[in-house]
């Protein structure tokens, strides 16, 4: 008698186990999947990162620029400000 109580606490915590151990793979898969979309999301922002960086190399690429003799003009000039 006391075998088979003792053989069914002993299943019983068999089960209980099976059961967690099904909670934890699902809980697994769930934050695989959270892991690969999270991957994905920063793999896009990357890429619109690096997008947006060459258009503006672009852009100051396009900008004129300022010849020595304007640079020391600018200089040299007193401003409003200072007056």
């Amino acid at each position: 008698m006391a075998d088979t109580k003792h053989l069914d606490q002993i299943t019983e915590r068999v089960e209980r186990l099976l059961l967690r151990h099904e909670e934890l793979q699902h809980t697994n898969q769930q934050l695989h999947e959270q892991v690969q979309a999270l991957q994905a999301e920063r793999d896009s922002l990357k890429s619109r990162l690096h997008a947006a960086r060459a258009r503006i190399d672009a852009l100051l690429d396009r900008l004129p620029q300022p010849s020595a003799s304007a640079a020391q003009t600018t200089a040299d000039t007193p401003s409003q400000d200072r007056a």
